[in-house]
């Protein structure tokens, strides 16, 4: 039996919501646990968080991650990358000297802002976006979701963003039509697969507080549940989307995402420049809520 260093760390929570949960494994080393252990254990896990990342240190000062949902190996998963990097940085001084920190995920090697001294959190810039050529119905976008094709809003194009994940983004006419989409998880996953994407995000300007800017809700189906409540991934395909359209300007933004009206969870978005090209970063902070060991 194997026992290994245990965390559930609620991401992107608020005074007045709970976040999104991931557990957390630390290992000292990528060969720790087999692809088919680290599967196991999200499996295990199922319903009691949504993905489970892994993560160690490499001899460089880096970390590399990898993240499971009780489905399959997730390429990668925006919210346990703030509360796993969130959490390590502030248990750790050396760490929290650093202005900057490198993950390699799966694919991808990234850059983690260490913001927790001026404002209790970190920002991970997103992987590079790719932006999906693909024609997709409007009606059976909407059969899929439940709703009223006419619920969505026709000032913004519907559009496919892979910023770590294959995102699929649907504007919707106002608040109360984007907390009341409530669809079949079985029927949703099939639809999904069947047009290519990960996850589904659906977007309104209309927000219940003054300081956000948009509301989300994120599906995530092929993962094996319904809905994400605070996704760094789908959130960063949208910002993405609204920098190629030019409807953001890259300055700090808070989105507020679930389909709880008043307690949403809030998630930060903002850019850097290099060069000529804006990189979207997001961001939050993160609670510990187990702390532990975990026997494989």
């Amino acid at each position: 039996m194997k026992s290994l260093k245990f965390k559930k760390i609620d991401a992107f929570a608020s005074f007045n919501s709970s976040g999104n949960p991931a557990g957390v494994i630390y290992l000292d080393n990528c060969n720790d646990l087999s692809a088919e252990e680290m599967q196991q254990i999200a499996k295990e896990l199922k319903g009691f968080v949504s993905e489970v990342g892994y993560i160690w240190e490499n001899e460089d000062g880096s970390f590399g991650l990898r993240y499971y949902s009780s489905e399959r190996e997730v390429e990668f998963c925006g919210h346990a990358t703030i509360a796993i990097m969130y959490n390590i940085i502030k248990s750790r001084s050396d760490l929290l000297a650093k202005s900057e920190l490198t993950i390699h995920t799966k694919n991808d090697t990234l850059v983690v802002e260490n913001h927790i001294p001026q404002n209790d959190s970190v920002f991970i810039t997103a992987p590079a976006p790719k932006f999906i050529m693909k024609d997709i119905n409007q009606e059976d976008i909407a059969s899929s979701l439940k709703i009223d094709a006419n619920m969505i809003d026709d000032r913004f194009d519907i559009a496919i963003v892979n910023a770590g994940l294959e995102t699929l983004i649907v504007p919707v006419k106002n608040l109360e039509a984007t907390l009341n989409v409530n669809p079949d998880l079985v029927e949703l996953n099939v639809f999904c697969k069947s047009i290519g994407v990960d996850i589904i995000i659906l977007f309104t300007d209309e927000c219940f507080s003054e300081k956000s800017s948009y509301r989300t809700r994120v599906f995530a189906a092929t993962f094996g549940y319904l809905e994400d409540p605070a996704t760094g991934s789908g959130n960063s395909a949208f910002g993405n989307y609204l920098l190629q359209r030019n409807i953001w300007d890259g300055e700090l933004m808070n989105i507020e995402q679930n389909a709880l009206k008043e307690n949403f969870n809030t998630v930060k978005l903002t850019t850097k420049k290099e060069e000529s090209i804006k990189h979207v970063l997001f961001g939050g902070s993160a609670k510990v809520k187990i702390d532990g060991n975990y026997l494989l």
